[in-house]
């Protein structure tokens, strides 16, 4: 029975070392990020670092004894240290925000990749007819949810995807009138972008839909942030409202200077999308944990309320956002 003990000392000591010390050195290297596109790729999984090394202290402090105790705590408290560099400021806006009453008048929007391989379309669309929301973005609107979009342009009045002249995946669907609109699609960018200026009564708005690559391979998706930066120029920013799958965390570096870029105010704080249900033929996940759909909004605008929706077939949670002009 000694030995047995000793062997399972030893697995979990070797285990809260190896948390340590791998947790450690990615979070370490996510804060090189600040000047390496290619390293903040690796800061979008801050969460999973920052779980290598809560659990490098409680397994050290639990099976760990004397200076080896401390050397393993200490591996733990420093990765814990560096993810809280990285997420402490989302983390500690996000704990800010206190959600209002909704009243009539207040923009309700929905922000949603559908996924092009949704496996559930109809309870998709039954969903988003139940949020009856004045407007909803809709990334990868082809493969299995081309029938959402479709059953969507019906129900919807107003709708546009990039320029009319080329297919893009990105929709905007809207019960207010569109007064113009367009797309923002760039040959060898891969950047589904679309934009439409909406009718109000207490002025008109512009509202700007994108989809971006994945943070790797570095470099195609900080050029897709210069773009969008720069193409929101020719919208008015107090009242400009920009959403989509950025495929970005808030703790990236890449995001913060999207957020610098656009000048306008995230409202979407520390609100985990993405995986949602069976993300992949083999993977399901229990929970989202990265933050990748994102809505902005100029100051005109005041956040009432930030939801984020049930599981709806895609590999992404909807996100729901309530404005008040």
């Amino acid at each position: 029975m000694g030995l047995i003990m000793q062997l399972v000392s030893l697995l979990f000591r070797g285990t809260a070392l190896m948390l340590g010390l791998v947790g450690l050195a990615f979070a370490t290297a996510c804060l090189g990020g600040v000047v390496s596109d290619r390293l903040d790729a690796l800061s979008h999984f801050a969460p999973l670092w920052l779980a290598f090394g809560l659990g490098a202290v409680v397994l050290g402090l639990i099976w760990a004894r004397r200076a080896e105790r401390w050397a393993i705590v200490g591996l733990g408290l420093a990765t814990v240290a560096a993810c809280g560099v990285l997420m402490g400021p989302e983390l500690w806006a996000a704990s800010q925000f206190k959600p209002v009453a909704t009243r009539p008048g207040d923009l309700k929007i929905v922000q949603f990749n559908a996924w092009h391989d949704n496996r559930t379309p109809r309870k998709t669309l039954r969903w988003l007819l139940d949020q009856d929301a004045d407007v909803v973005i809709l990334e990868e609107g082809g493969g299995t949810s081309a029938w959402v979009v479709a059953a969507l342009r019906g129900y919807y009045p107003f709708s546009v995807s990039c320029d009319g002249k080329r297919a893009c995946d990105t929709w905007i669907f809207s019960r207010k009138r569109m007064v113009a609109r367009g797309g923002m699609y760039r040959d060898g960018q891969r950047f589904a972008g679309v934009w439409a200026t909406l009718a109000d009564p207490k002025g008109d708005f512009s509202v700007v839909g994108a989809h971006y690559v994945w943070p790797v391979p570095a470099g195609p998706q900080q050029a897709q942030v210069r773009l969008l930066a720069k193409a929101v120029d020719r919208f008015d920013r107090q009242n400009l409202i920009v959403t989509g799958d950025f495929n970005s965390t808030p703790w990236s570096f890449t995001l913060k200077r999207q957020d610098r870029a656009l000048g306008i105010p995230r409202r979407t704080l520390a609100v985990p999308s993405w995986p949602a249900g069976k993300f992949s033929r083999l993977l399901n996940a229990p929970l989202p944990f990265l933050p990748i759909d994102h809505v902005y909004a100029g100051p005109q605008w005041k956040t009432v309320r930030v939801q984020r929706g049930p599981s709806l077939g895609s590999d992404h949670y909807p996100i729901v956002v309530t404005l008040r002009r």
